[in-house]
């Protein structure tokens, strides 16, 4: 059975109590619940003016971000929404998957709400609803393990790092150092005419990664690319080689000194927060002045070949968990493509 939005929903935004951002708690009795991609936006203890009346699911107005809410909660900033179900017996677990999965048009910052109404809702009977909420529960859990398990590797990555290494900001543990200037050539990424980027080739990378693809080769070999303009504009990215690097980022062209290893010099980078060095303005840039000032750690190569290995076989893990989780990805979407439409 197909139901139109307002046989099953009604707007009970007018019933929640909102807390202005200054006034977020780290913790607190109670939860905030906004329109952002995290779950809980902040905590208050704050009692007078709680929304109690939960199960509830929430719309971002102008995110269009769907949650589900099974705890008493405050409201964050504006462009919220709470939802609750006109049916008796509501599953609202089934209705936040419905609405999760519900195609509404992406219009910028623009309130959306007008367009989740218009969403027509697939409701079967009780049993049917308990079984696709069971099916996504479960398919939902066992994709949060294998995303539990990517990140406790590079945890571990990162741990071998320090133990290894130290901070090498501070160089904790008193390697040699060396300015970037003699160890490596940053160059700056070329243009790409129109007419020759393409939808399969050689990757284009900019900051923010692959933004299309061309007949050409820039680079032959794996190198650190970094972006130059943008929001990305500072951050460093270790990319496989052949590739082209836009206009909008930087690469590493060259080492200057053998006694490096491009993969431990990329760990190096990455633990430096070069974004600090943005120019101020609408448009973010970087120049290669600070990465070629900035003084990077040198520790033996032998030790530094030790720690790309290690990173290498925890690699070869982290892939046999991706192809899980893209499997896993790939039955979630059937699934919801079958109990949705």
């Amino acid at each position: 059975m197909v139901l139109p939005f307002d046989a099953v929903f009604e707007d009970r935004t007018k019933l929640g109590t909102k807390v202005q951002t200054s006034e977020y708690l780290a913790t607190g009795a109670h939860i905030i619940v906004d329109q952002g991609q995290e779950q809980i936006a902040g905590y208050t203890d704050r009692e007078d003016g709680i929304f109690a009346d939960v199960p509830a699911i929430i719309f971002g107005d102008h995110t269009r971000i769907i949650k589900y809410v099974d705890e008493p909660f405050f409201l964050g900033a504006d462009g919220v929404k709470v939802l609750r179900c006109k049916k008796s017996n509501p599953n609202y677990r089934y209705l936040y998957y419905a609405l999760r999965h519900a195609r509404i048009p992406d219009t910028g910052y623009n309130r959306h709400f007008k367009w989740l109404k218009e969403v027509a809702i697939e409701y079967p009977d009780a049993a049917q609803q308990a079984t696709v909420v069971a099916v996504l529960d479960e398919l939902g859990n066992i994709i949060c393990q294998r995303q539990n398990q990517l990140r406790t590797l590079d945890e571990l990555i990162k741990a071998r790092f320090v133990k290894l290494f130290g901070d090498p900001i501070t160089n904790s543990k008193g390697f040699e150092t060396r300015p970037g200037i003699e160890v490596f050539k940053l160059s700056n990424g070329k243009f790409v005419p129109e007419n020759k980027r393409f939808v399969v080739g050689v990757p284009v990378y900019g900051g923010n990664g692959i933004s299309w693809y061309t007949d050409k080769i820039l680079c032959a070999n794996d190198t650190v690319v970094v972006g130059r303009v943008g929001f990305q504009s500072g951050n460093v990215h270790l990319v496989e080689g052949p590739l082209w690097i836009s206009d909008n980022a930087m690469y590493i062209s060259d080492l200057v000194d053998d006694e490096y290893d491009l993969r431990f010099l990329y760990a190096v980078m990455d633990h430096i927060d070069f974004t600090r060095f943005q120019d101020a303005g609408d448009l973010k840039k970087i120049t290669q002045k600070p990465f070629m000032q900035m003084q990077y750690i040198k520790p033996p190569l032998h030790i530094q070949h030790e720690y790309v290995a290690f990173v290498s076989l925890v690699d070869k893990s982290k892939l046999t968990i991706q192809a899980s989780l893209d499997k896993l990805e790939t039955l979630k979407q059937s699934l919801i493509q079958k109990y949705f439409g």
